[in-house]
């Protein structure tokens, strides 16, 4: 029954609910999928975490993740068979500055980017050459190597791509026209993984009286 999964609480577009349900897929931890309108939240959300944003993870009672890392995290140490989480100590300490800096300083420059005209004290342009600083460092990174750790997709890659993609999406034409080639392919290879695609599926919002669907 579906009670007898965990549930999760998600945005389809939302980037951080995006790379939560990759790794959910990825390892094969079936949950009961329940989709939320941002704009018109359930009350149980509330309820489940006082931030009330996605993605929430109900993993059992008093058992609650309310980061969309801490999600990541949790589906890979019940399964991680694409070696999602790097071991060595080198590479997980670069993992964690790199999804730190595209949460902590790329993310406030995107929604001022995407949300220009709510924050008219500067441009549109303005706020692109900010998060430019971060689309750079990636650049350069992905130079020397397909991936930003290594030869294959890793944590990293996987936590920071849904936003890249989302700034993408604002100006396509400006971004296939911009100077990171290698971030541009990067970021092509990961959108047309299979993997992506399965969690980019639509549903109708959930409401209270809906038991939800196994993701």
């Amino acid at each position: 029954m579906l009670i007898n999964h965990p549930v999760l609480y998600s945005f389809r577009r939302c980037p951080y609910a995006i790379r939560a349900r990759l790794a959910l897929r990825v390892s094969g931890v079936q949950v009961v999928l329940r989709e939320v309108e941002l704009a018109d939240k359930p009350e149980l959300l509330y309820q489940l975490s006082t931030k009330a944003t996605v993605p929430v993870l109900v993993i059992a009672e008093n058992d609650v993740i309310d980061e969309s890392l801490g999600i990541m995290r949790w589906a890979l140490q019940q399964s991680d068979p694409d070696g999602w989480l790097v071991s060595d100590n080198e590479r997980v300490a670069e993992s964690q500055r790199l999804i730190a800096a595209n949460d902590t300083e790329f993310k406030p420059c995107l929604d001022r980017y995407k949300y220009s005209d709510r924050f008219p004290e500067q441009s549109m342009e303005f706020y692109r050459t900010q998060a430019e600083v971060f689309l750079k460092e990636l650049e350069a990174k992905l130079i020397s190597s397909p991936y930003l750790l290594s030869e294959r997709p890793t944590l990293a890659d996987m936590a920071i791509f849904p936003f890249i993609r989302q700034f993408a999406n604002v100006d396509k034409g400006w971004f296939e026209k911009s100077p990171y080639p290698h971030l541009q392919c990067w970021l092509t290879g990961l959108l047309v993984l299979p993997l992506f695609n399965s969690v980019m599926d639509k549903y109708a919002q959930w409401q209270p009286d809906d038991p939800g669907v196994i993701f």
